[in-house]
């Protein structure tokens, strides 16, 4: 099969829709991407999570850094805000909606409102691929928890699902010859923002995650 099979954008500009139509949405998918609670959190609690931890304004950090709360909030509206923008355009159009599901991760990851300081694009992640194909992402999610359970690490969890969502994703599991390059930026993506998580890994010294911190007061 041809790379010209996979390419998602061809099927976006042989569409019906505008080009005004397909700008303004991959716009509005990346400002949506903007809004971090983690951040927003932080400033409520007087905690700046850039700054606390790990320095990353994503749901591990908020756990870390103000609490389980927090954390929980995060993560919940993180994933939300990547479901929406995927869900909605994909009313309209499939190749849309992958365009405006690559759009809210990086507005996630480096969000123009907060000086592009975001967090590492999992949750809003997986809250696409919920969107795009719930069984995939209830799939990719449970490796996490699963290495996670045994090493205590998110990151080393994050790297182990993105190797089975590339898999899953070539080997046409997901059933639709859009989807592995897709895949395969989303994970290029996520893997160049955990590049010093991954030297940790490789030095050993990647911190185990911590659930026991009371929430701040």
């Amino acid at each position: 099969m041809s790379i010209q099979n996979y390419n998602f954008i061809t099927g976006l500009a042989g569409g019906d829709l505008a080009p005004v139509v397909v700008i303004l949405a991959a716009a509005a998918a990346y400002f949506i991407g903007n809004i971090n609670p983690a951040i927003i959190l932080g400033k409520i609690y007087g905690v700046d999570v850039r700054k606390s931890g790990s320095g990353n304004a994503g749901t591990t950090n908020a756990l870390r850094s103000i609490g389980k709360r927090a954390g929980a909030i995060t993560f919940v509206v993180d994933v939300l805000k990547g479901f929406l923008c995927f869900f909605i355009p994909a009313f309209f159009s499939l190749p849309l909606a992958m365009l405006c599901g690559l759009f809210v991760i990086v507005g996630h990851m480096y969000p123009v409102i907060f000086r592009f300081h975001g967090g590492k694009g999992v949750a809003t992640a997986f809250g696409v691929l919920l969107a795009a194909n719930w069984v995939y992402a209830l799939i990719l999610i449970g490796v996490v928890f699963i290495m996670v359970a045994i090493a205590r690490r998110v990151s080393l969890g994050v790297i182990v699902a993105v190797i089975v969502a590339v898999v899953l994703a070539f080997t046409g599991f997901l059933g639709n010859n859009y989807y592995p390059l897709w895949i395969f930026i989303i994970v290029l993506l996520i893997l160049w923002k955990h590049r010093a998580n991954i030297a940790r890994l490789l030095k050993g010294t990647e911190p185990k995650l911590s659930i026991g911190k009371k929430d701040v007061k």
